[in-house]
């Protein structure tokens, strides 16, 4: 596995270079191995799931008086809102080295032990809850959602560590749909922070990957391409 830390300018980038690798990798065949992209949110921002309802969602009215971004990511569950403090890890995986990993229970599994790996020795009391959420002390701290795509998946999620967490009850509304152990909870009652240095982090999430090399073929060709194709456009971000 490579590692690939880069955060660029825009949210919109960030978004369009997690489908970027996968596209790269699946389509074009101009990557040929599996990846770890760790990115930093530098700005607030809303990142609503592939099938999303927006209104649904998101307080836009909010949003818009705060200039917030609200985009579109390729994959499935439900709103996230990310902000100075979150860690965003990304893992594009190869489905023919790991054949057993196209069933969805299977890859979430494989996904969530890892991460547990690499965070507990920092905090040994997290777990994995709901179908792919990672907690502490019963309040979530990373969600998580993934795209397959014929032969590699992506599979990205986000770890809060010190981010303002009242961003998520002023932007975003409750959820339609939430895991059982959630119990109805506002938001300011079911998140936490984990309160761990990110730079630690990172090196332990490179560690327990094995990302022992940098990719140094980063697929900016076609960041651009989805950029205006879509992470650009209101009818891909407020489609639904």
């Amino acid at each position: 596995m490579k590692l690939l830390e880069l955060t660029l300018p825009t949210l919109a980038e960030n978004l369009a270079l997690d489908e970027a690798l996968l596209k790269a990798a699946d389509e074009h065949q101009s990557l040929d191995c599996e990846v770890l992209r760790l990115w930093h949110a530098s700005d607030i921002g809303v990142v609503v799931g592939r099938s999303s309802k927006v209104d649904d969602e998101v307080y836009l009215d909010r949003a818009a008086a705060r200039q917030v971004p609200v985009l579109r990511r390729p994959s499935g569950g439900a709103t996230v809102a990310i902000g100075p403090g979150c860690l965003l890890y990304t893992l594009l995986i190869d489905l023919n080295t790991q054949p057993a990993l196209r069933m969805l229970d299977a890859v979430h599994d494989y996904v969530m032990r890892g991460m547990l790996e690499a965070i507990r020795p920092f905090s040994p009391s997290v777990l994995f809850d709901g179908t792919c959420d990672l907690v502490l002390n019963a309040r979530k701290f990373s969600g998580n959602s993934l795209k397959v795509g014929r032969n590699w998946t992506l599979y990205h999620g986000t770890l809060l560590l010190n981010m303002d967490l009242g961003i998520i009850d002023q932007l975003l509304k409750h959820p339609p749909r939430e895991p059982e152990y959630r119990k109805g909870r506002a938001h300011s009652e079911f998140v936490t922070n984990l309160n761990v240095d990110a730079e630690h982090l990172s090196e332990s999430l490179r560690q327990t990957w094995r990302a022992d090399s940098v990719l140094d073929s980063v697929p900016l060709d076609l960041v651009q391409d989805l950029l205006q194709s879509r992470y650009s456009q209101a009818s891909w971000n407020l489609q639904r």
